[in-house]
């Protein structure tokens, strides 16, 4: 079987990509305490979750959040979601202020809320302005720019090679498509065919996304789609494993599953960098999700869970996390083979406290 070496090296105009394993922006998820837990366990690169581009909302809380890449290794990225080409290229000229060396355009959010408002993946409907975007972000920074987006807006209006040539043509140096169509959100299965089809009209890198959950999976996509590297979005949720998993299997290596102690360990860790990142009040909310995730993976009672929520101080919270991993995950260094258990694709969250953005950014 073909092997892929997980570490070659994907070039991005000016910018060293050190892999083919990318974690994808997701709204409420891939915050920077969770893509630097990624970046150590295998993701060449992890872009910052998508932030709205209006002038008017770039100084609030949330925005400052997402624009924060503070001591986040290289390469870094940010996504941008918008639809007007002044607010897209102010934006990404802060964003590049801010250490950003790769900008992302999102026309790949399937939400109601984002494409009410012409964005995300609303955009494929219309070409012109997807080109008037890219155009005005091209020439506001220096730095390389890339578009995220779909195969269409359903499976009538597939335009996905159209797009791919025309943003290669005002400048975009890398593409990620994920293999469904908007009308799809996520259901029914990706396809690949269509990144296949992007990829071989296309002479910059090529980035595969949708449905990839495993080593063997991601192994299968590339030998399809002969695409550049592979970005994983819900897979990683609750599992930043995943990432040693595919590198191992790109690699020809067998993939040794983390203990149980590393796993307390990262949970652990994450927990920690979260809580110091928001803070204890918001932190202690935020943190749920990320702790229902890791514990359906891990196929922990929902029991636990509740206990957990009724601690109110970070300590607390922290001791109890690790009681009950200590307790309940299986001894042994390979103990944890196989206890990785996949999500639902939309995973309940019980006592999860969702912001509103959130409900929009899994893509």
């Amino acid at each position: 079987m073909e092997n892929f070496d997980s570490r070659t090296v994907l070039n991005v105009a000016n910018v060293e990509i050190p892999g083919r394993v990318f974690l994808a922006p997701m709204a409420g998820i891939t915050d920077l305490p969770y893509r630097r837990i990624c970046r150590a366990h295998g993701a060449a690169y992890a872009v910052a979750e998508m932030v709205a581009s209006q002038a008017q909302l770039r100084t609030s809380r949330k925005s400052q959040e997402r624009f924060n890449l503070k001591g986040e290794q290289a390469p870094r990225g940010i996504q941008l979601l918008g639809c007007f080409s002044q607010d897209l290229a102010d934006s990404a000229r802060y964003a590049a202020e801010c250490g950003a060396q790769i900008i992302d355009l999102n026309c790949g959010c399937p939400a109601k809320k984002v494409c009410s408002v012409a964005s995300g993946a609303a955009l494929l409907a219309n070409e012109d302005l997807v080109k008037e975007l890219l155009e005005a972000m091209v020439s506001s920074v220096s730095g390389p720019v890339t578009l995220k987006y779909r195969t269409g807006t359903d499976e009538a209006h597939i335009n996905a090679v159209r797009i791919a040539k025309m943003a290669e043509s005002v400048g975009v140096q890398m593409l990620t498509l994920h293999g469904r169509t908007r009308a799809q959100a996520f259901r029914g299965e990706a396809e690949y065919e269509t990144i296949r089809q992007v990829k071989q009209a296309v002479g910059i890198p090529v980035i595969a996304n949708g449905d990839i959950d495993s080593g063997a999976k991601a192994l299968q996509v590339l030998q399809e789609t002969g695409a550049d590297g592979v970005m994983i979005g819900r897979a990683a949720m609750g599992n930043p494993w995943i990432f040693e998993e595919i590198s191992a299997a790109l690699d020809g290596r067998r993939y040794v599953p983390p203990s149980k102690k590393a796993v307390i360990d990262v949970i652990a860790e994450h927990t920690e960098a979260h809580l110091s990142f928001y803070g204890s009040e918001r932190g202690l909310k935020t943190i749920r999700k990320h702790i229902s995730w890791y514990f359906k993976r891990l196929d922990l009672c929902t029991d636990y869970l509740k206990r957990l929520y009724e601690e109110n101080t970070p300590s607390g919270l922290q001791q109890a996390l690790v009681r009950i991993l200590e307790d309940e995950l299986p001894d042994g260094e390979s103990a944890m083979a196989g206890v990785l258990f996949p999500l639902e694709p939309k995973p309940h969250l019980p006592h999860h406290e969702e912001s509103k953005d959130e409900k929009t950014g899994v893509d």
